[in-house]
């Protein structure tokens, strides 16, 4: 699994952060240069909101990474989004004694090889 640790959302918002393109670009970068690797992009929420709204908008936070990177020229074949919901944090704290920083922790994606 590939973390980039810079890709990061804000609360209830699925766009990507304009401090999340260099590393993006990065990864394009990385799969153009590499064309037969196909890549899952996993996201995360904290855990605020019920998990099937949490679901939901993890799926649209990975949309929008395949989304940017489809943008880039890379062949959306090649890209699987999936959302994770609150299911998986980075963090583990109780949901309303979470500091924003262990909050934003948890709102992330992550990269895994497939092929």
């Amino acid at each position: 699994e590939i973390n980039l640790e810079n890709i990061y959302y804000d609360f209830d918002k699925w766009d990507i952060r304009t401090d999340a393109t260099p590393t993006l670009n990065k990864l394009a970068e990385v799969l153009i240069n590499n064309p037969e690797i196909k890549i899952q992009l996993a996201s995360h929420t904290d855990c605020r909101g019920t998990s099937s709204y949490n679901q939901t908008l993890s799926q649209k936070r990975a949309q929008s990474v395949v989304d940017y990177l489809i943008l880039q020229k890379i062949a959306p074949e090649r890209l699987t989004a999936i959302g994770y919901g609150e299911s998986k944090p980075a963090v583990n704290c109780e949901c309303n004694k979470c500091t924003e920083d262990e909050y934003q922790a948890n709102r992330r994606t992550s990269f895994t090889i497939l092929d």
